[in-house]
């Protein structure tokens, strides 16, 4: 069984952040920081074909939770916590209720248990018009995305998924043929028979659309014991755009 990458900060009871679609463990790094600082062993991980970790044409939510039990055992953690956001919230609800003697607590960042249309397609098109063997530069990638991200934020997260594989020659950290096959797979549901009885906390942006409030019957169905809370003035990335009151809320609730 292939490993996924992590970094680990801090002692403690075991904390796994997972990133998001596109994204990275670096993304949380400075929450992780302050998690860590309260006590936590602050796992930061990298989902398959994302980050550091490795890549496989296989990608859907059983097997993304089922590396989270392999990346458990080989650590020797019997239970932990988790915060996903996003796509590595869809890890989180699949792993909870397929292996639910794992968890103490979980965090769900901004999405919900239900079906996403794809709806990342104009990204995935302008990383894939991305010539990068004729690219030499960050600043080069930067402007030739710009012609199709109008967005300086999403052209800084994707950006900071550009390596140099060896001198003069530039990559990116995620899979991008196989994420690109698999956009239906980010936005599937999890089994509409798993149920989770343990404490779990979703936390939405109250600019975002990803969670309204018809789904708050449906998070009930799969989490009973789900509380449901809001972030101030953040959208999608509410640990980025509102991080102070998601740091207090996410706490309170790991450390209750």
């Amino acid at each position: 069984m292939k490993l996924l990458h992590s970094k680990i900060i801090g002692e403690g009871q075991p904390l796994l952040i997972l990133h998001g679609f596109l994204g990275m463990s670096d993304n949380w790094k400075t929450l992780g920081n302050k998690y860590a600082e309260k006590g936590f062993q602050v796992h930061l991980i990298d989902q398959r074909n994302h980050g550091k970790s490795f890549w496989s044409d296989e990608f859907n939510y059983e097997l993304l939770a089922s590396d989270i039990v392999a990346y458990l055992h080989h650590h020797q953690k019997e239970k932990c916590s988790i915060i996903g956001h996003s796509m590595g919230g869809k890890t989180a609800m699949q792993f909870a209720s397929s292996y639910p003697n794992y968890l103490e607590k979980i965090i769900i960042a901004d999405i919900a248990p239900k079906y996403y249309p794809p709806h990342h397609q104009n990204i995935i098109d302008a990383l894939n018009m991305l010539n990068l063997s004729e690219i030499d530069s960050r600043s080069g990638a930067e402007s030739e995305l710009e012609k199709h991200i109008s967005e300086f934020g999403i052209r800084q997260f994707l950006l900071k998924n550009l390596y140099w594989i060896n001198k003069g020659e530039l990559g990116w950290r995620f899979n991008l043929s196989v994420l690109s096959e698999k956009m239906e797979e980010i936005g599937e549901n999890i089994a509409s028979s798993s149920i989770f009885e343990g404490q779990t906390l979703f936390l939405k942006g109250d600019r975002s659309e990803y969670v309204i409030a018809a789904d708050e019957g449906n998070i009930k169905n799969h989490f009973p014991n789900a509380q449901i809370e809001t972030i101030d003035n953040a959208g999608h990335w509410l640990h980025a755009e509102n991080p102070v009151q998601f740091f207090k809320k996410s706490l309170s609730f790991l450390k209750s």
